[in-house]
């Protein structure tokens, strides 16, 4: 049985006319070219975007890799040799910086008051912090809580973007995968987000690894 898709060209190459001429409104249908033509792709929650995903957007960046994660503790779980990765991209020029969650701020307190899991944010923010220093290359840290409810990932022109929700924890979070497609949309958006706190962040005393 034919698709409807092949039903359509078909019936255009008979007519002799072009998809788009017959039928305009299922090419605009088709092709984003309103607001969202930056949105790769939505997920219900974080731990069902492909692990693929944030592998490639790292191998591929060249410029930046910023990560606004409130922990990014799941990236060394998931992206293998990530540590040394990030090294060669910073070593080769790359702005690599990373943008973590306050350990010692009540924000961050109360945030794991309400997720009560053994395995707390200021404890995942430790075992980050302990995995950056294995990044044999200088990498800027700065603490901040106010993407308590909101992590960025920027690479080069893609963003991954989580949006915590309830109590859950980060991989329980609405995840957006965008790609740069125009001036002033939302990646440019989220961009500014990370540059807003990443100003307005506190510079990470050197880590502590007792315990770990």
């Amino acid at each position: 049985m034919r698709t409807a898709a092949v039903v359509i060209a078909r019936a255009a190459e008979v007519l002799g006319e072009d998809v788009g001429v017959l039928w305009p409104e299922l090419v605009r249908r088709a092709v984003k070219t309103g607001t969202d033509r930056e949105l790769v792709g939505i997920y219900p929650r974080r731990a069902d975007l492909p692990r693929s995903v944030f592998r490639e957007a790292i191998e591929g960046a060249n410029s930046r890799l910023w990560f606004g994660g409130y922990t990014s503790y799941f990236l060394w779980l998931e992206v293998p040799g990530a540590a040394a990765t990030l090294a060669a991209k910073a070593n080769a020029g790359a702005d690599l910086r990373f943008l973590l969650g306050d350990p010692d701020s009540p924000v961050t307190a109360e945030r794991e008051r309400v997720e009560a899991t053994p395995l707390t944010l200021a404890t995942r923010i430790t075992m980050t912090r302990a995995e950056i220093d294995k990044v044999d290359a200088a990498v800027p840290v700065r603490l901040s809580d106010r993407h308590i409810a909101m992590s960025v990932w920027v690479f080069d022109d893609e963003a991954i973007v989580a949006t915590h929700i309830g109590a859950g924890l980060g991989q329980d979070s609405v995840t957006l995968h965008l790609r740069r497609g125009q001036d002033g949309g939302a990646f440019d958006r989220y961009v500014e987000h990370f540059e807003s706190l990443w100003a307005d962040g506190k510079p990470a005393d050197p880590p502590d690894h007792e315990g770990i």
